[in-house]
């Protein structure tokens, strides 16, 4: 899978992903060859380009679910422009909480993990992109931890405004999405800070999120070491969802960070985020599970062919090059070998039939 600029389309490309419009309505389904009217349309729509299939790649696996979850957010996206636009102008975000409520009925209530799929983010649509997916983490965070509903839309009402600030930003500071130097970063607080000035009960905006966003901006931009007993357990949440999000998402100008590393990163950084929420985020979300392709400190590229449950960096994986299984949850195998990274492919994902690798496993 590969992506193609819009001025870049050609006649007769694949399609790699559904395109839906603001409504949720399925435009071009995947494996779509794109006909000079689709090309048209697609630069009518203000897209900065397509995921395209390679000549002789099949379509990556998607369930229903997956589709379903790139339906809501493309809906989403739309809803929390509106919303945040109209915050901005002063006016009361009429169906705010139609879309928290939204979030928390498809993403705040699951028994299951899901497959935390990115899109591409642009300049003008990284704020909208990330607030959404941000929410949604905070959502499947929130169940895992029982939260109550009142709590839980609290909580996600304030991942969906936390970056509103952002949007009053100079063009040239928000070029830089979240790469900002020393001065930026005096700038971006100014911003913030009016920003949170806009959150306001006057617009029917709770003090409660008001105050988990107050708390996230001193987090990322003072110090609150020394109130640290006082940091609400919803800022934190909100913290490690921002942050995954942020470390993951998918921008033309660099390459993201994969799933797998930015939880080795909140692993590894204990004193800064809360273990219990990093392992309802590991609990909530689908990484190293069968079918991924991975690295090890060997070099050996694999294929995971069984998730460890108990420990997501320790699965069972297939060498490519050896076909030797590597069992991480061994102590004596993962003394020596460990999981580098996800291999760097738009979708890591490959093809698996599910009954032929548990008549494998079996056979071990």
């Amino acid at each position: 899978m590969i992506f193609v600029k819009s001025e870049d389309l050609k006649y007769g490309m694949r399609l790699a992903k559904p395109i839906y419009n603001k409504s949720g309505v399925l435009l071009y389904e995947r494996n779509t060859r794109l006909t000079l009217q689709g090309i048209e349309s697609v630069k009518n729509f203000g897209l900065l380009g397509l995921y395209i299939l390679e000549p002789a790649e099949p379509v990556p696996p998607m369930t229903e679910e997956d589709l379903d979850f790139e339906r809501f957010q493309t809906m989403a996206v739309f809803s929390i422009r509106q919303e945040l636009d109209n915050i901005i102008a002063g006016k009361n975000p009429a169906n705010l909480g139609r879309l928290v409520n939204a979030i928390a009925v498809n993403y705040g209530r699951l028994d299951h993990k899901i497959t935390f799929t990115q899109n591409l983010r642009s300049t003008t649509d990284y704020i909208y992109k990330h607030v959404i997916n941000t929410a949604i983490l905070c959502a499947l965070i929130s169940a895992q931890l029982n939260y109550s509903p009142s709590e839980q839309e609290e909580l996600i009402t304030a991942a969906l405004l936390h970056d509103i600030g952002k949007l009053l930003l100079p063009g040239r500071v928000r070029e830089k999405y979240d790469d900002y130097d020393t001065n930026d970063l005096i700038i971006v607080k100014k911003f913030q800070s009016d920003g949170l000035g806009l959150i306001r009960p006057e617009i029917g905006i709770e003090s409660g999120v008001r105050r988990i966003v107050a708390q996230i901006h001193k987090m990322e931009y003072g110090d609150s070491r020394d109130d640290a007993d006082k940091i609400l357990k919803s800022a934190k949440v909100l913290k490690v969802a921002n942050l995954f999000d942020t470390m993951t998402s998918m921008k033309l100008s660099e390459e993201s960070t994969s799933e797998i590393a930015a939880i080795k990163y909140l692993i590894l950084n204990k004193d800064e985020f809360d273990e219990t929420i990093v392992g309802a985020l590991i609990k909530s979300i689908n990484i190293l599970t069968p079918g991924v392709c991975i690295e090890l400190t060997n070099h050996e590229k694999g294929l995971v062919i069984s998730e460890n449950k108990e420990n997501v960096l320790r699965p069972v994986i297939l060498g490519f090059s050896t076909n030797k299984i590597y069992d991480l949850s061994n102590n004596g195998v993962y003394r020596r070998f460990q999981i580098v990274d996800i291999m760097k492919t738009m979708d890591n994902r490959i093809k698996v039939d599910k009954e032929r690798l548990l008549e494998y496993m079996n056979k071990r």
